[in-house]
């Protein structure tokens, strides 16, 4: 045998069987292969439930990302981290997932229409940055979306979503992080055979019409089925419905009514809260004199919150982080935008998968919250105001001329002050030991039965500010998004804050359906040179880049021959 070896390999023989032995290895490693991940965050690893969806493909998922061009160097590495992670999709998809990288000049397939112009038209603002290139600057539109289509549906995902307009690291790290949970939720929501049931309050003065386009055209009807009902005349709040919207209402809530929302939690039903306590309006703002008292509305659902854990206080946080109104300073007719306390900007902590990597979320004349011991009832802080903000209680007098002065930052003292809050738990009923034998009567002619108690674990989402969701109305009955201030659109200043991203972070958390938390639970950890010693070190670690190969190939050189040369010399 080993002769016959031998005899081989002085044959020429050797190295066709070399040649074969090389095309197939490489055809079982195309077919059977792994990777390992040594990133310290398993940055290449997909979740368990990412991979559930991927290998659950009927059909081709084509995805379309605008991100190729030449791009600054952080949205360079945003565009390479995109391909990265569609590169790991494929692994898992294989055929079934397609995608392609798209610059926004180009035109949209058989039109003369650029992807720019449509991306506009769709609400997809860009991004406009000026960047230095050897001729000099440049300006750019860039658009960090891409598109998922699935059949005959497509839903956008947003790769970038930062705080402010200034582009930074730590920003793109965290979109980067986001990024396998972005396109999986996309795709997972494609792939549902049928949406989910969302149902929305009315008949307790909730607005309807153009300020819920956003909420309403844009967001509930896109990805889900979405119905109205009225509290007060329907006999029940259906249990098919995933999650129920109670937003912004100016009418006080009947026992009736409050026993229907209980009833419904109490059978697993998820509520979302977003209510304005106090009466306190822009529009009365500006055709009163520029004052209005903020006043209770009187809603009677302080029993209800309170008894699920938590309370709306009747007060507007003010807050020197906040965003812009117009004020006539000088008196003659012409406007400044100046910074207006009673329109806080939010920036979470990061302390839960609904906030984390969140942009900054505008409120309008919000309530603080205050959470009570409610047993079993875990609270979570979602939103709440910056360090340098206070609370004025009502009545409390609103007037423009508060900007006539800068505010005095000594009273803006108070940090964290709660505005939005998770409950998660088995919740109490608020009827245990009032029922009356007429809410009795009404549960039995529907064939209810009436729960002291949930079953099962239960989740409820409770902000005070009805406005987060509410979108402006410009010139020509325009609904713009929600999160956008309608004295800065069009200008330099406009920008979009992530009201609606954290509307969308609310839904996925409460509902849930393929358990992708694993995948947004994922951290990158950024790490950046010391610049200093990267001065210091430059020349060396240069040096060491250029002569390292040159030696090594010498070294090499060297070894081979003094081998070569004990094995053939004859002794």
């Amino acid at each position: 045998m080993k002769r016959r070896i031998n005899k081989i390999w002085k044959s020429k023989l050797w190295f066709l069987i070399t040649l074969m032995a090389f095309f197939a290895i490489n055809w079982l490693a195309s077919l059977y292969h792994t990777r390992i991940d040594f990133t310290n965050e398993k940055r290449f690893t997909l979740s368990t439930a990412t991979i559930k969806v991927l290998q659950k493909l009927d059909d081709v998922v084509q995805v379309d990302v605008f991100l190729k061009g030449e791009f600054p160097s952080g949205f360079k590495k945003l565009a390479i981290s995109t391909n990265d992670i569609l590169s790991e999709f494929k692994e898992i998809a294989g055929i079934k997932l397609q995608y392609r990288f798209i610059a926004p000049e180009q035109t949209v397939d058989d039109t003369n229409v650029l992807w720019s112009d449509s991306l506009s038209a769709l609400g997809f603002f860009p991004i406009n940055l000026t960047s230095q290139i050897k001729e000099g600057q440049q300006q750019q539109n860039i658009y960090p979306v891409a598109f998922v289509h699935y059949k005959d549906k497509v839903l956008p995902v947003m790769l970038y979503q930062g705080k402010t307009k200034a582009i930074t690291y730590p920003e793109i790290n965290s979109a980067e992080a986001m990024m396998e949970f972005n396109f999986i939720n996309a795709i997972d929501k494609l792939l549902q055979k049928e949406k989910p049931v969302i149902g929305y309050t009315v008949g307790n003065g909730e607005p309807t019409g153009y300020a819920v386009e956003d909420l309403v055209k844009n967001t509930l009807q896109q990805d889900y089925q979405f119905y109205t009902i009225n509290p007060n005349t329907q006999p029940a709040i259906p249990k098919e419905f995933k999650v129920l919207f109670i937003v912004k209402p100016g009418a006080a809530f009947s026992d009736d009514a409050k026993l229907k929302l209980d009833q419904y939690v109490m059978n697993g039903g998820k509520i979302i809260f977003f209510i304005d306590k106090l009466n306190a309006e822009l529009d009365s703002l500006q055709t009163n004199k520029g004052e209005v008292v903020a006043y209770d509305r009187g809603l009677q659902l302080n029993d209800l919150l309170f008894r699920y854990g938590v309370r709306i206080n009747a007060d507007l946080v003010m807050d020197l982080q906040c965003d812009f109104l117009p004020f006539d300073v000088s008196g003659n007719g012409q406007f400044e935008l100046l910074p207006w306390n009673y329109f806080p900007v939010f920036e979470t902590q990061s302390n839960h998968i609904i906030n984390k990597n969140l942009g900054f979320v505008s409120g309008r004349f919000v309530n603080s919250i205050d959470t009570v011991e409610s047993e079993g009832i875990k609270k979570t802080i979602l939103l709440s105001s910056s360090s340098n903000a206070r609370s004025i209680a009502t009545p409390a007098l609103i007037s423009v001329l508060e900007n006539v002065n800068a505010p005095e930052n000594e009273k803006f003292k108070k940090s964290n002050i709660p505005v939005a809050v998770l409950l998660e738990g088995k919740f109490q009923s608020l009827f245990s030991n009032r029922l009356s034998q007429a809410m009795s009567d009404s549960l039995q002619n529907m064939g209810a039965v009436f729960m002291s108690k949930c079953l099962a674990d239960n989740k409820m989402i409770v902000v005070a500010d009805g406005d987060i969701v509410l979108n402006s109305v410009v010139k020509g009955n325009q609904a713009i998004p929600m999160g956008m201030n309608p004295f800065t659109f069009g200008s330099k200043q406009e920008f979009v804050f992530a009201n609606k991203d954290f509307l969308q972070n609310c839904l996925d958390y409460l509902i849930n359906t393929s358990n992708l938390s694993e995948a947004k639970a994922k951290d990158y950890t950024l790490r950046l040179l010391d610049k200093k010693k990267v001065e210091a070190q430059k020349s060396f670690w240069q040096l060491i880049n250029i002569l390292a190969p040159v030696l090594l190939v010498i070294v090499f050189g060297l070894v081979y021959q003094f081998v070569r040369k004990r094995k053939y010399t004859i002794s």
